[in-house]
């Protein structure tokens, strides 16, 4: 398990992070800290492995305190959640070695996403024996392709799009938003949004058939599953 620990001021921001991390596999929250003090205060007491941190901290800001937490703990690992886009801020940010830097508000998916890449990272480090150019590759993204980005409306988010195009061209026989979300870890809501946004640009087709207890549900097919 990974110990992790929120560095956050806003309490409702801290109960969602919460709630995300509970989410995610071999994430266990040990410790809450509301301001710099307590941060450390955490960090003195507990095993820690990772510690998800805001700019904006009533007492210290977050980035003054990565100097700090690297001196003392250099084997904690730092995840930025913040609203700053300061590029003093992410500059730092690069400069102490964090691992990813988010903007708030951040969705669960994107949050999950993050998170999950963390762990890869932390598992391959382990699981090897031999370090070659391919585990380091993997583990500083030199080797990862770049990909062009398209121009997304707000709330799609191009890593659950591909998801969801994933996950419904291989269901040739079309697949309901509820069984989607479940697929990918997400509520009815957010996959219909999405399968919605494919089929408004053409790249899925929808319609309505019959479920077992006679009503009618919408189900979803990919272009490419035809």
């Amino acid at each position: 398990m990974i110990n992790v620990i929120i560095a956050e001021d806003d309490f409702r921001v801290a109960q969602i992070h919460e709630a995300y991390l509970a989410e995610v596999k071999q994430m266990n929250l040990v410790g809450k800290a509301s301001n710099a003090k307590e941060t450390f205060e955490l960090l003195e007491k507990l095993d820690v492995d990772l510690l998800l941190l805001d700019v904006y901290m009533p007492d210290q800001l977050g980035t003054e305190l990565l100097a700090k937490v690297r001196e003392a703990y250099p084997e904690v690992d730092i995840i930025m959640i913040t609203a700053a886009t300061d590029k003093a801020f992410i500059n730092k940010a690069l400069n102490y070695g964090v691992e990813h830097y988010l903007i708030k508000p951040i969705t669960i998916e994107r949050f999950k996403e993050v998170m999950d890449q963390y762990n890869k990272k932390k598992e391959l480090l382990k699981s090897v024996t031999d370090v070659n150019q391919d585990v380091l590759d993997s583990l500083f993204g030199s080797g990862d392709k770049q990909i062009e980005k398209p121009l997304l409306p707000s709330g799609i988010d191009y890593v659950t799009l591909k998801k969801v195009k994933e996950i419904i061209e291989t269901e040739f026989d079309g697949i309901t938003s509820e069984k989607v979300g479940k697929k990918m870890g997400a509520s009815r809501t957010t996959a219909r949004r999405y399968l919605e946004y494919l089929v408004g640009t053409g790249e899925a087709i929808s319609e309505h058939v019959y479920g077992i207890v006679g009503r009618p549900e919408r189900r979803y097919y990919s272009k490419k599953a035809e």
